[in-house]
């Protein structure tokens, strides 16, 4: 029995073998695909956060050499000017030092201090700006100094002023965002982060070490051009993270970043798990046809072996053998009608996948298209064919809409956009609740839209954006369907982000940070409606124009606010 199924077992192992190739194939490359914009996000923030320390500190360094030549240090008492400085510009000290390095004044008072052998001053007394960071000694605090020479009347350096700037209130703005971004020096010193845990770590061959140089929990892996660091230092730094890195000559430093990967495997996962699915649900599919052919097999062969036992036999068992032919014949028609159901109930759920899609987005155009259709025939009946032809007019508006609609589809599938521009985002809500509007009155809907006497200017896409306000209104009037109060309000707030508000007066969200999730629904399974797309779909399309919806939950239902970057002023001129 065992050794019957040894084919049987073998070919499942090999199929699953297959399988997990395939998909640790298509993960592998997913991930790597991924891998690409998430470095692009990254190096764009890396750049942002470099340059705003680059800019900070530049300031400070520009504060040093244009109050090197102020006339008020040449006062008895230039404390009051340096304390003045230092205040406005929240300067850790500012110091007034003479050619030998000694502090003739500084903004905290303290002047015991000798500078001649710090590097910075050296520099300056060459008549260069000098520049050194560290420890300051008399705080304690990470400081970063800037040192400007002053000259006298012969050109010949007679002292420097040395803005000392406070690094924790250079850092303090960015401390803690993300990504996880540290600053080491020429030494490999983590000088300035926005994790405070890595502070003063020094960098080996690669990894980060404690203070104190003990090991840490460190792997490095290299996928294509990327460079993934594996290490557990804390709970606010990735533990697998992409490593990217930056050279900041201007301040003597290296930028680097660590960026979360954890997207970009969920990303390739999800891709990996659904070819998995697909080849699985096949292979099922194949292997019962197999074992349904195997066992027809075996049936043959026992009949065949019966039918010629009884031809030997008596000649009574002559219509017993015809009534088996008849019973194989009648077995053979039934599973050549299964299958052919099989082949058609696949034909059907093929075309059921394609068509969901298409008619989640045409569905309200086509409703719009029926309702001007009867109207123009109503028209044409009572003698007003001008009005009538207004209708055949809105009904090839709506066709060529139709048209965009679905290249907006096929192109949102392939990762593309139309080109952004400048839509009025009051015209889009207007054809959008035109659109709805028969749903609305059939739902006895009451809209609250108080239309803006201009044009609200947004960066987008017409088309998309029509799709987005119709899905919103859609999902609350599904929203509202058992409610006896039935509110529809659309509200516009036209500042810098532009907001849409649209709310409703149905039994609120459910799980307001699942509903941009795929497939996830609380609508009726098997419904007319209810894949779990439309939020979805909305929430890419608005990522697409730079922009952000959310939901929550209000006093009365749901509402969904959508963000737009207001079209410059002087883009609409």
């Amino acid at each position: 029995m065992t050794r019957r199924y040894l084919p049987v077992i073998a070919a499942l192992a090999l199929f699953l073998a297959a399988v997990a190739a395939l998909t640790g194939a298509v993960w592998s490359y997913g991930y790597r695909q991924a891998l690409d914009p998430l470095a692009r996000r990254g190096r764009a923030d890396l750049t942002l956060a470099a340059d705003r320390l680059t800019g900070q500190l530049q300031l400070y360094q520009q504060m040093a050499v244009l109050m090197a030549d102020h006339p008020g240090l040449d006062t008895p008492d230039p404390r009051a000017l340096l304390l003045g400085a230092a205040d406005k510009t929240a300067a850790l000290d500012v110091l007034l030092v003479d050619a030998s390095g000694r502090v003739l004044s500084a903004a905290s008072g303290a002047t015991a201090a000798d500078l001649s052998s710090r590097p910075f001053f050296r520099r300056a007394m060459q008549g260069a700006l000098g520049e050194e960071h560290g420890l300051d000694a008399r705080t304690g605090r990470r400081a970063y100094y800037f040192a400007a020479p002053r000259f006298g009347a012969r050109g010949r350096v007679v002292g420097a002023l040395v803005v000392v700037a406070n690094i924790d209130r250079v850092e303090a703005e960015w401390r803690g965002a993300r990504p996880a971004v540290f600053f080491t020096d020429r030494a490999g010193q983590v000088f300035i982060t926005n994790r405070s845990e890595l502070l003063f770590w020094r960098q080996g061959a690669a990894e980060l070490r404690p203070p104190g140089g003990a090991a840490t929990e460190f792997a490095s892996r290299t996928i294509g051009p990327h460079d993934i660091w594996l290490e557990n230092w804390s709970p606010y730094v990735p533990a697998r993270a992409l490593h990217l890195s930056r050279d900041l000559p201007v301040i003597g430093m290296t930028a680097q970043a660590l960026i979360d990967v954890g997207p970009a495997r969920r990303l390739a996962g999800l891709q990996a798990a659904s070819l998995a699915a697909i080849l699985l649900a096949f292979g099922a599919i194949l292997f019962w046809l197999v074992g349904r052919r195997r066992v027809l097999a075996l049936a043959n062969q026992r009949l065949e072996s019966r039918v010629a036992e009884r031809t030997v036999a008596l000649s009574t068992a002559n219509e017993r053998l015809r009534r088996e032919v008849a019973e194989r014949v009648a077995a053979e028609a039934a599973l050549k009608k299964a299958q052919d159901d099989l082949v058609q109930a696949g034909k059907l759920s093929a075309l059921g996948q394609m068509s969901a899609g298409i008619s989640h987005e045409l569905n309200q155009p086509l409703m719009a298209i029926q309702q001007f259709a009867e109207n123009g025939a109503l028209f044409l009946q009572r003698g007003k064919p001008q009005v009538a032809g207004e209708n055949l007019g809105r009904i090839s508006d709506l066709a060529a809409r139709m048209a965009r609609i679905i290249r907006n589809l096929r192109a949102f599938a392939r990762n593309e956009s139309e080109p952004m521009g400048c839509v009025d985002i009051v015209a889009v809500i207007d054809s959008a609740l035109d659109l709805s509007a028969a749903r609305l009155r059939q739902d006895g809907i009451v809209v609250d839209w108080t239309r803006p006497p201009a044009p609200v200017l947004v960066r987008g896409g017409e088309v998309r954006l029509g799709q987005v306000i119709v899905n919103l209104i859609g999902n609350a009037a599904d929203a509202m369907a058992g409610s006896a109060d039935r509110r529809l309000g659309i509200s516009l707030d036209p500042g810098n982000p532009v907001r849409v508000r649209v709310a409703d007066t149905g039994p609120g969200i459910e799980a307001p940070d699942r509903i941009f999730d795929p497939f996830y629904t609380t609508k009726a399974v098997g419904g007319a409606q209810g894949m779990g797309l439309g939020l979805s779909i909305s929430y890419g399309l608005v990522q697409s124009f730079g922009g952000n919806i959310r939901g929550a939950n209000g006093p009365e239902g749901a509402i969904f606010t959508v963000e737009l970057d207001p079209w410059a002023g002087e883009q609409a001129a």
